[in-house]
């Protein structure tokens, strides 16, 4: 038996903190799952239309129509 000590009424905290771990726990491999893709592959296609600008394979008008679709995600 535990006792009446000045802690006795406290027991029920460990429980509650256990389960608080638990929902934050869960909460943060959601967000997780939930994430967007990175913007590794956004930053790679921006690098190629900028070099194929600057090489001159596309014009101004193609160039910032392309850079508009891949900042809306188009």
């Amino acid at each position: 038996m535990m006792g009446y000590g000045p802690m006795a009424g406290l027991m029920w905290i460990w429980p509650v903190l256990a389960l608080a771990g638990l929902a934050a726990l869960g909460y943060l491999t959601y967000r997780l799952a939930q994430s967007p893709p990175s913007t590794a592959a956004a930053s790679a296609a921006r690098t190629i239309l900028d070099e194929r600008y600057a090489r001159g394979e596309i014009n101004d008008e193609e160039y910032q129509r392309r850079r508009s679709a891949l900042r809306t995600g188009a």
